[in-house]
């Protein structure tokens, strides 16, 4: 029984180490959960500068010329704070477990999400260059989850989860423009908090 016990706990360690030197694991709960709040906080704040430029009817071109600024300062505001809060959260959660923040696997990872969000970013320059405002959401949405499973082979696999449910409230959006913004608020609110619990409790519970 002994032996058993004590193959089994060597097994444990041998997967630990592989997973340390092919996945990167450091990734914190924590992350996602403030990454979450700031999408909420973007979308109350997108939705309150919308409700003001509507709340006279059909706005002038140079109030409707004034939201598109506001919101896209709003949807950068909440981009840089929740990448600020998940490199601070991943930092210290990568010191507490002795694993480089920039080791071989981060930089696949980060190549790995990166891309396909750079790609994203230019379609959706294209489309506020060409005024072609009910594609912004649903395809921020679906690059989004296509970069978060193209990254998952490198990190937890539980991402990839996340990037679907991203791709699937980004088709729905597309079929439905004017809920853009509500299911823009579950994919980047909710869905973020929901995942950021679930991995707090399942990997930093302790």
């Amino acid at each position: 029984m002994a032996t058993e016990t004590t193959s089994l706990d060597t097994l444990t360690d041998i997967r630990k180490m592989m997973e340390k030197s092919s996945r990167f694991i450091s990734l914190s709960g924590w992350s996602g959960i403030v990454a979450g709040v700031c999408a909420l906080a973007g979308a109350f704040f997108a939705n309150r500068t919308l409700a003001r430029a509507y709340e006279n009817n059909q706005p002038d071109a140079s109030n409707l010329e004034g939201v598109k600024t506001s919101l896209i300062l709003i949807a950068a505001a909440v981009f840089a704070s929740a990448f600020l809060a998940a490199f601070l959260f991943t930092y210290v959660r990568s010191r507490r477990q002795g694993t480089p923040i920039w080791g071989t696997i981060a930089k696949r990872l980060l190549w790995n999400t990166m891309l396909p969000m750079a790609v994203g970013g230019l379609v959706i320059l294209h489309l506020l260059t060409t005024e072609n405002y009910s594609l912004i959401a649903p395809y921020t949405l679906i690059f989004y989850g296509l970069a978060l499973i193209n990254g998952s082979k490198y990190t937890l696999g539980e991402i990839r989860y996340l990037g679907y449910l991203e791709i699937i409230l980004g088709l729905i959006s597309l079929w439905f423009p004017d809920y853009w913004l509500f299911l823009w608020a579950i994919g980047f609110g909710a869905m973020h908090i929901i995942y950021g619990l679930m991995m707090w409790w399942r990997y930093e519970r302790k």
